[in-house]
């Protein structure tokens, strides 16, 4: 294994301020999607406050070797309040948050929000320009609004899972958080658009965010071909429909390069680099859709070129020669890369429970020149900020008996 690449350590500054400073959000999400979407505010500035249930949130049980990974890497800039929601003195805590936010993010099922009698009528009656994202699988609306709402059965059901794989496979579902994570970041985007007409207007609005809708989204034009072809497109691994060659190809010392062709320059370039310039002139290679129908003959070529050479010798000469090829990385190849280390891609922040005393983190998404993203608290304990928040809300009275009652926890 290679070793690591130095990281930029970096400290977490409780004074650090965002271009969201002022922006209180109260987040009552649960799991990823709604996780990420406050993540983007957060690290921009927002003062996100995640209220628990007892248990905590879910995607605190996510561990490796017992260090909550997850939670740390999305719920870092949050504050955490713990909050007995079947109380209604703990419901009548959230409304009371509500009246001073400027958003709120929940991710239950349709008509549990009502149930709680924390209806987005309700709401903005008392705080006109709040801004509620309501996070779901399927949507406020339509005939499956009640069904479980897990990134697994959207990933299928959106059209996802029959493109990815091989065609002699099975369909292949994403081996990460997929439908959470465009919808997260789908989310942070609707969010502030309606911020920024909540500030111009003083009309606050419900965004409707489903899991299904952001994947479903970003498969276009999908069924624009297919009304046009008639055709289902098939599972073709790691090539493509639209242009040839792109694929994965191995490497002398069994490394993995990935290959994309997309302009008739780098085809010929390709070509030239493996010493087979004849094959851009070649009737079965001669234009794009060629090569798509001649797709088998033209990757042994290019397997076989690559197959001669190692991965330092592949990429220095592809590089050099204008071919648009790259390795294909892992964790282990990621932490020992210099690009990521350099371009912060990748940090890492103190924390006692990393056996090497470091957590290693994605930095800030996304870049901004004049206002950066901020590393203010790591992703709090449960409960952590209960009296930080509550006790100037509620005074200090009603704060111990509250807590006292059980209805603050933690």
């Amino acid at each position: 294994m290679a070793a690591r690449a130095r990281k930029t350590l970096r400290h977490f500054d409780p004074a650090a301020r965002g271009a969201l400073e002022g922006v209180r959000v109260v987040d009552l999400s649960r799991l990823v999607a709604g996780n990420v979407l406050t993540k983007v505010l957060a690290d921009h500035g927002a003062e996100v406050i995640k209220v628990e249930p007892p248990a905590g949130d879910s995607l605190r049980a996510w561990k490796v070797k017992g260090v909550e990974t997850s939670w740390k890497a999305f719920c870092r800039n949050k504050r955490s309040l713990c909050l007995d929601l079947r109380a209604p003195e703990g419901v009548e805590i959230v409304r009371r948050l509500a009246q001073d936010a400027a958003m709120l993010v929940e991710s239950f099922r349709p008509g549990v929000l009502e149930a709680m009698g924390l209806a987005p009528n309700d709401l903005l009656a008392l705080n006109p320009k709040l801004v509620i994202i309501r996070v779901s699988g399927w949507g406020q609306t339509g005939p499956y609004r009640h069904k479980p709402g897990f990134g697994t059965l959207v990933e299928g059901y959106a059209g996802f899972a029959a493109l990815n794989g091989f065609g002699d496979r099975e369909p292949v579902l994403p081996p990460m958080f997929m439908a959470d994570a465009y919808a997260g970041l789908y989310g942070a985007s609707a969010a502030m658009i309606a911020l920024h007409h909540a500030n111009r207007t003083g009309e606050g609005q419900v965004v409707d965010l489903s899991l299904f809708e952001p994947i479903f989204a970003v498969l276009e034009p999908q069924m624009a071909n297919w009304r046009l072809t008639g055709q289902v497109k098939p599972r073709t691994g790691s090539r493509s429909t639209n242009t040839a060659p792109r694929n994965a190809y191995r490497t002398k010392d069994g490394r993995w390069l990935g290959l994309s062709t997309s302009t008739q320059a780098v085809f010929v370039r390709l070509m030239q680099s493996i010493g087979r310039p004849e094959l851009a002139e070649d009737p079965r290679f001669r234009s794009n859709p060629d090569r798509l129908r001649h797709i088998e003959e033209l990757d042994a070529v290019v397997r076989d070129a690559v197959a001669d050479m190692t991965i330092e010798e592949a990429l220095e000469k592809f590089d050099r020669d204008g071919v648009t090829i790259g390795p294909i990385m892992d964790v282990r190849d990621l932490d020992a890369d210099s690009y990521i280390a350099e371009r912060e891609a990748l940090i890492e922040v103190p924390d006692d429970e990393m056996p090497d005393g470091v957590l290693p983190m994605h930095g800030e998404v996304p870049r901004l020149s004049r206002t950066p993203g901020i590393l203010r608290n790591p992703a709090p304990t449960l409960g952590n900020d209960n009296a930080a928040i509550l006790a100037p809300l509620l005074g200090e009275a009603e704060y111990a008996r509250l807590s006292g009652a059980g209805v603050i926890k933690g």
